[in-house]
């Protein structure tokens, strides 16, 4: 067998997008037609890696394939947590993809672990050091089943130090770029050969030797051969991506290795179908007998490191001038022209300081409870890992030296919490880009903002004040900031609640959707205690208790609320503390009275009274919410513009009709209401379970004679969801030929729409089928059986519809 390896490296990471006090995404808009942009670039690249398409000469589909266990690759943390819950399947694949990819490299697994949430370690402090590395390997085991063999260090960003937390916790290797080897010398040599400009050769393990006697192997990426893959267009073309990979290999050693390391991104979302590339190359390497495609821990058991290597402390993969880029104004950034970066240093030294004294504060508590409260920090990624109340308890008791009661346990939470939060403001996006306002370090000093609250709460002093002090001395590009204190002040201060603002969030969003059962309110939960609700005309009042309980750090609190509705978007809301059932009786009874008296005045003017200063509208709804309400308050005045659209419709129908047979151009005002009313129309249509044909073939008819243009982008994923709704419906029935044949139909008429359908779900259905189904089929077909025959040639038909070949 072949000693000449390829191996492919995917970095796959997302900054984390939650909100730090809901602990989730919330809508996106810049991410349409897709919820968020983690959704998005999930559809766009996580998801098709799993099952990405190899075409033939014609342009069909011929496999299917899992990339990820055929490459080595690395997920972040915090975004693998975002996937198992908002596309369980994709996340499955991709742990399904190690369990496979260990029957490819000898028992090796294709994953390897990486420092949680993306910190630059180098800058970290050594407790922050072993916190990422051990909440790394800790959630790495509780997904895939197993102890990783190597960790991705964030930007490739190291010092000797981190590589010997990593040797200490018995991570074998780690990835580095070529320009971060200083000088290399082969085993038992005593003279170093100094290195320049990334001149190591890449296609060889290296032993790096710590100071404290162990040691570590570090594998150099192909530094050039990864460009090309980022930037290069090397994805435009599978086997030219192939021969490239071989080319690496030229003149190399006798157990040479050709491997490249990039973001996983590239594979699909910086690059349009670069996942479809990367499945074409290695299907391409896998048929090739001279060399053999590998992994990191496979090569590095057949070929321990004969070299050693010092490296450049300090350096990383994405920035020339070492780790400059996330404390410094060192020249690196996106290139937004006029931008200067000098807030890097000043944020940075703000937020070390924060941490500092944050970090305080945790020892001077924890050590009532616990002798090492950091090494309790460590241990806590189990709560983070599984947060049920029975897990959390039992995790609080076996920490403490007695049992804590709950108060004690709610303090206990919010410490550890402060500190979860005090790592994640740390996240690398934070510095990479060019403006302090940018969402990205908005969200860092989000995190911050929820650490210096949970602090006050835990019983530290408030350290806002001297915060924001020290954030006005990080200056803004941008005039309407000046500094960070105000962006701050804008962007982060006012995304802060309470257990208040859930409880009005709950009251609002209730009273509008007319439920007032138990809701989950993203991290939290509310449920109303009592309720009465009157009406007149449209006007509503709700009157209620409510109780709010955080599912993350288990405090809670009653409130009482009363909401008025006048209908649309009027609505004057108050929420308070609940003091007693006295003072809530005589609140309700005086809302009450005056209410069916139909005195709204006095209604909100005792709702000011009963409630002080805690008003709330509308606009105090979660967005996600927000969202849902204004769509139900729009569906009046949209119906009602839909009528209007309906009649120009009718009334201009042959006018159209006749200006698109005579080839003259039709008044935009003509087609634009027509286009509404046809676009609405079909999406109903698909969205409904039944098939009739004959209606969506009139529709369809209708839009080819009027040559109307579909924009809309979510009519491609309806007729998408719709044709993966068939199919999966076949699947169950799949000698069901009368159905088969109504499939056919359905995307015949499709296809005739000036739209891009969406068919990746239903051609993985057809390839499953294809693949289970059609070997027994063919063979009867082959025999000349006829009552497969029409089965068979509407199943290949089907194929061709979905561009995928029988296989």
């Amino acid at each position: 067998m072949s000693d000449r390896y390829v191996c492919i490296h995917g970095h796959f990471y997302q900054p984390p997008r939650e909100n730090p006090w809901l602990e989730d995404v919330e809508l996106q808009d810049s991410a349409y037609p897709f919820h968020d942009w983690n959704e998005r670039i999930t559809t766009e690249c996580y998801q098709t890696n799993a099952a990405s398409r190899i075409l033939n000469h014609e342009n069909l589909i011929v496999a299917i394939s899992n990339n990820y266990e055929k490459i080595s690759f690395n997920f972040g943390p915090t975004l693998l947590s975002w996937l198992e819950i908002h596309r369980p399947e994709t996340y499955q694949a991709i742990i399904d993809a190690d369990h496979r990819s260990r029957q490819h490299f000898s028992g090796h697994g294709a994953a390897l672990a990486q420092a949680y949430n993306h910190m630059i370690l180098p800058l970290a402090n050594a407790r922050d050091k072993y916190t990422q590395v051990r909440w790394g390997i800790r959630d790495f085991e509780s997904r895939f089943g197993r102890r990783p063999e190597g960790m991705w260090l964030p930007e490739t960003a190291v010092d000797l130090a981190t590589l010997e937390v990593l040797a200490e916790h018995g991570i074998r290797f780690t990835l580095l770029a070529p320009r971060q080897a200083r000088a290399v010398r082969p085993l038992g040599e005593k003279s170093w050969q100094p290195l320049t400009d990334g001149g190591i050769d890449p296609r060889r393990a290296y032993l790096c030797r710590l100071p404290s006697g162990r040691d570590i192997t570090i594998f150099f990426y192909d530094g050039a051969a990864s460009q090309e893959v980022a930037f290069g267009g090397l994805l435009n073309d599978g086997e030219n991506f192939a021969r490239r990979l071989l080319d690496g290999l030229a003149g190399g050693p006798d157990a040479a290795l050709s491997h490249i390391a990039t973001d996983g991104e590239s594979y699909g979302h910086h690059h349009r179908h670069g996942d479809m590339a990367l499945a074409y190359c290695l299907r391409n390497l896998e048929k090739n007998p001279d060399i053999q495609l590998t992994i990191y821990g496979e090569y590095l058991e057949k070929h321990p490191p004969e070299w050693e290597v010092r490296i450049y402390e300090n350096s990383s993969w994405s920035c020339a001038h070492g780790i400059e880029r996330w404390r410094a104004d060192c020249g690196c950034s996106s290139g937004r022209p006029g931008t200067h970066q000098k807030w890097r240093g000043p944020l940075r030294e703000a937020l070390n300081w924060l941490r500092d004294q944050l970090a305080v504060q945790f020892e001077r508590q924890m050590q009532r409870w616990t002798a090492d409260p950091w090494e309790a920090r460590n241990a806590y990624i189990d709560v983070i890992l599984d947060r049920s109340e029975h897990h959390v308890n039992r995790f609080l008791t076996e920490l403490c030296e007695r049992e804590p009661v709950e108060e004690e346990k709610i303090t206990l939470l919010r410490l550890f919490e402060m500190q979860r939060h005090a790592l994640l403001m740390f996240t690398s996006c934070g510095w990479f880009f060019d403006e302090v306002s940018g969402i990205e370090t908005v969200q860092i000093m989000a995190y911050a903002g929820r650490a210096i609250q949970l602090a006050q709460e835990a019983g530290g002093t408030d350290l806002e004040a001297a915060f924001l002090g020290k954030l006005a001395h990080v200056p803004s590009n941008l005039k309407q900031y000046s500094h960070a204190a105000n962006i701050y002040r804008r962007h982060v201060a006012t995304t802060r609640l309470d257990l208040e603002r859930v409880a009005a969030h709950h009251a609002i969003s209730c009273e509008f959707e007319g439920n007032h059962k138990p809701q989950q309110v993203y991290s939290y939960e509310a449920v109303n205690l009592n309720y009465a609700d009157y009406h007149a005309g449209r006007v509503r009042l709700g009157i209620g208790r409510t109780r709010v309980r955080s599912c993350i750090t288990m405090n809670h609190g009653d409130f009482a609320f009363a909401v008025l509705h006048f209908g649309d978007h009027n609505l004057s809301a108050g929420v308070r503390a609940y003091r007693d059932e006295k003072s809530f009786t005589a609140m309700q009874n005086e809302l009450r009275d005056a209410f069916e008296r139909s005195d709204l005045p006095e209604v909100i003017r005792l709702i000011d009274r009963h409630f002080e200063q805690h008003n709330y509208t509308l606009w105090h709804l979660f967005k996600d919410e927000q969202r849902k309400v204004l769509d139900q308050i729009m569906q009046k005045p949209l119906e009602d513009l839909n009528r209007t659209y309906q009649q120009i419709y009718d009334n201009q129908f042959a006018l159209l009709r006749f200006l698109n047979d005579i080839g003259a151009p039709a008044p935009r005002a003509l087609t634009a209401p027509v286009e509404m009313v046809v676009t609405d129309r079909l999406k109903k249509l698909l969205s409904e379970g039944g098939q009739d044909l004959l209606t969506l073939r009139e529709l369809i008819d209708e839009v080819e004679r009027l040559s109307l243009k579909l924009d809309d982008p979510t009519l491609g994923l309806a007729a998408g969801a719709k044709i993966a709704r068939q199919m999966n419906k076949l699947s169950k029935t799949p000698g069901n030929l009368a159905f088969l044949i109504t499939i056919n139909e359905t995307i015949e008429l499709l296809h005739r729409l000036p739209i891009t359908i969406d068919l990746w779900q239903a051609q993985n259905t057809y390839y499953i089928i294809c693949r289970e189904l059609c070997p027994t089929l063919r063979n009867a077909y082959d025999r000349g059986d006829t009552t497969s025959s029409e089965w068979f040639e509407q199943f290949q038909q089907l194929g061709y519809s979905l561009n995928v070949g029988m296989i």
